[in-house]
């Protein structure tokens, strides 16, 4: 289990802040790359990504009903706890290629959710606050069922290792 957890988080409301933004952030990059792969005429992983961002769209719903009553913090983007740049649920954008496959796609999902997981676990660990210990090993539960969802979906898909398809026009960006 990689680090992903720059600091602890010690209140609940301080998670469910943190929580939210993961869940939303995942959602929103995952529409983002359903996008790219539609106008990139890749519409079996366009639509793969759209279902994963549905998903991500409904962990956030729960995680703003378990927020209702609490007065979350704004925080900063440079602030959040969490060791990388981008939340650790959300695929970066240079692991996604127009060209990649569904298993390629399911691949960097079931990554990027052991790397929820391991985030809440994570947190779950190390706060001193019992609500917050509680509420994120719940979250990493929860997780974790995903991580297995995704497990079985590349099972089920046969997928194998696969390099990235040898691209012989690719897009160029003007400077």
């Amino acid at each position: 289990m990689s680090k992903l957890l720059s600091q602890n988080i010690e209140s609940l409301a301080e998670f469910l802040a943190h929580a939210l933004e993961l869940e939303v952030e995942s959602a929103e990059r995952y529409r983002e790359l359903a996008d790219n792969m539609r106008v990139h005429n890749n519409p079996e992983v366009s639509e793969l990504f759209r279902k994963l961002a549905h998903y991500g769209d409904t962990h956030a719903a729960e995680v703003e009903q378990r927020a209702a009553g609490f007065e979350l913090p704004y925080i900063s983007p440079w602030d959040f706890k969490w060791s990388c740049p981008e939340a650790p649920e959300s695929p970066c954008m240079e692991d996604a290629h127009y060209m990649m496959t569904k298993c390629q796609a399911l691949e960097l999902a079931l990554h990027n959710e052991i790397r929820g997981r391991d985030f809440y676990a994570q947190v779950a660990n190390g706060s001193s606050d019992p609500a917050v210990r509680e509420a994120a090993a719940e979250m990493a539960a929860e997780e974790d069922t995903h991580v297995n969802m995704l497990r079985e979906w590349v099972a089920r898909e046969a997928c194998v290792t696969e390099k990235r398809p040898l691209d012989l026009d690719p897009p160029h960006m003007p400077e």
